[in-house]
């Protein structure tokens, strides 16, 4: 006998479509403290998670700004690596942590203010005002 589907009501849709958001951490413009290992980890690591270019400065002196898409976490720093994008380039680029001296939180964050809670309002008052097929364009980041 196949399970039950449970019926919602409207109310119970709208409510759920409605849960918060979350607050992301607002990183632009952070320089991190990255003398240790595991500041390093943890910085590359929200480094991964931001949304906007991040200026690497290696142990050679080398000033690296890209868009770092993905991360390889070894078990040590030198077997661990970030891949990139710079701006002039499509190829893909990775850099060991070890060789990274120092991080710049510097590109814009392309989400920053674009918070779940100001879309809900957005759609809440076009459809109080009656409006249909209600949707919410992306805004242009720049």
């Amino acid at each position: 006998m196949p399970a039950e589907v449970k019926k919602y009501t409207r109310a119970q849709i709208e409510e759920l479509e409605l849960a918060p958001g979350a607050q992301k951490e607002n990183l632009q413009g952070w320089i991190p403290a990255v003398s240790t290992e595991s500041e390093r980890r943890d910085a590359l690591e929200k480094a991964f998670s931001y949304r906007g270019d991040v200026t690497m400065i290696l142990k050679s002196g080398a000033r690296i700004e890209g868009y770092i898409f993905d991360r390889t976490t070894g078990t040590t720093l030198a077997n661990s690596f970030v891949q990139f994008f710079t701006a002039d380039s499509e190829e893909r680029k990775k850099v060991s942590y070890d060789d990274i001296a120092g991080l710049e939180f510097s590109g814009k964050d392309c989400a920053a203010g674009k918070h779940w809670e100001d879309w809900v309002k957005k759609y809440n008052a076009k459809k109080a005002a009656g409006e249909k097929n209600i949707a919410n364009e992306p805004e242009a980041l720049d």
